[in-house]
């Protein structure tokens, strides 16, 4: 691991134990658009007759697809597909700007799939839909129009066209 990543860790587990940092950091910052509203749209079934997708931004991808990017200091804006019968052991996790040590022995705590399938037992939801979406939570800089105009609208066409009904957002 270079010093860069090294740092980013580190720095992770520092801002995790005094979250006022976090607080003073995210005080100057805008996190929405002027006159726009946030990403919401209005349920128009049951919960229960429903297929949740869950899109996390807590760097979950398979072992098998490429790692996000960690070398750009603006993050890495695409995001991967995660199949829902994927093997939870080839699941891993790509990013190094949180302290994912609970979810590196839960990984419930960012992609509660396994939640996910309890509620379906139970009858709750419909089912996890048949695919979930990993992006990498931390983008900044220019990359932040590619995610807004090109990257969401297409995760959001992705999720659509495999039937899921509903996103739940998990973050990291």
């Amino acid at each position: 691991m270079d010093l860069r990543r090294a740092k980013n860790r580190l720095l992770s587990r520092v801002l995790a134990r005094f979250p006022s940092l976090v607080d003073r950091w995210a005080r100057g910052r805008s996190f929405a658009r002027d006159g726009e509203a946030g990403p919401w749209a209005p349920l128009t079934k049951p919960l229960a007759a429903c297929r949740v997708a869950l899109v996390t931004t807590g760097g979950v991808h398979l072992r098998s697809q490429p790692p996000f990017d960690m070398a750009n200091p603006d993050g890495d804006p695409t995001f991967r597909e995660i199949p829902s019968g994927a093997p939870r052991g080839e699941l891993v996790i790509t990013h190094d700007y949180y302290d994912h040590r609970d979810a590196g022995l839960d990984l419930n705590v960012v992609f509660p799939l396994d939640r996910l399938e309890e509620l379906a037992r139970k009858g709750r939801i419909m089912g996890p839909a048949p695919l979930h979406l990993g992006f990498m939570g931390h983008v900044d800089g220019p990359l932040v129009e590619r995610l807004v105009r090109e990257t969401a609208p297409a995760a959001a066409r992705r999720l659509a066209g495999t039937g899921a009904d509903v996103a739940l957002l998990t973050p990291a």
